[in-house]
């Protein structure tokens, strides 16, 4: 399915409002003037207030990524598309939800 590329410009989210930082090791691919997205990247998060009961904090301090493009890839990996899945991961390794996609550029689409 084509989505549209994400980018450094990009707004990502885990789905209890915190925000991730998006960076990328990828240095040749740029869209809109902004690097595409890889597969490989991990991505911090900053301001989650997930609890678990107890209360315990919980809050996502990275996500991770699959199904990117199948069609489009810089160096062999996968970039990412709106709709890649991003894994938001507690600091004790537990996913704990999917990462939104707030905003990305459109101009771009790869499958």
């Amino acid at each position: 399915m084509p989505g549209y590329i994400l980018t450094t410009s990009s707004q990502v989210m885990c789905m209890h409002g915190g925000t991730a930082s998006l960076t990328t090791s990828n240095t040749k691919m740029k869209v809109d003037s902004s690097p595409a997205l890889l597969e490989s990247d991990v991505h911090s998060v900053a301001g989650c207030s997930f609890t678990l009961p107890g209360p315990k904090p919980s809050p996502c301090i990275r996500i991770e990524w699959t199904a990117g493009a199948t069609m489009c890839k810089n160096d062999g990996t996968k970039v990412l598309i709106q709709s890649s899945v991003g894994k938001c991961i507690s600091a004790e390794g537990a996913t704990q939800g999917l990462a939104i996609v707030a905003q990305t550029q459109m101009k771009a689409q790869a499958m």
